[in-house]
């Protein structure tokens, strides 16, 4: 693992993975914004980390790259199967829920809703 200036770990394995010492924050998270390219000073401010731990966790990432490209890609894969599983068992609800019409007073509300839902979904 990574050592931090005063010789403690900055990366520790916990039962999430790989994440930095101190906090909930795994290497997988920093992934995302690292294979995005984001500047890591936007990723330490996004994720409120030190100059210190967001040094050591991309040190950490640098150095041992195919190990934590490995994990990350497991973890990638086990998040599409369960949003996959819970998509399909949770179908029916959603539906139910989706044709509910609106509580009296929230009309303007959801109609502005569904217009940037629409926008939204013409960009794509």
């Amino acid at each position: 693992m990574t050592l931090a200036s005063n010789g403690q770990a900055a990366i520790i394995r916990t039962e999430r993975g790989l994440t930095i010492a101190g906090t909930r924050i795994t290497l997988y998270d920093v992934m995302d914004y690292v294979t995005a390219e984001y500047p890591p000073k936007f990723i330490r401010g996004l994720f409120d980390l030190t100059e210190e731990q967001i040094n050591a966790a991309l040190a950490y990432i640098e150095t041992h790259r195919a190990e934590v490209e490995a994990e990350y890609e497991q973890v990638l894969k086990e998040s599409l199967e369960l949003q996959q599983y819970y998509g399909e068992q949770n179908r029916e609800l959603v539906a139910r829920i989706s044709a509910q019409q609106p509580k009296p007073g929230t009309e303007a509300a959801w109609e502005k809703l569904r217009v940037a839902k629409a926008k939204r979904e013409s960009k794509a």
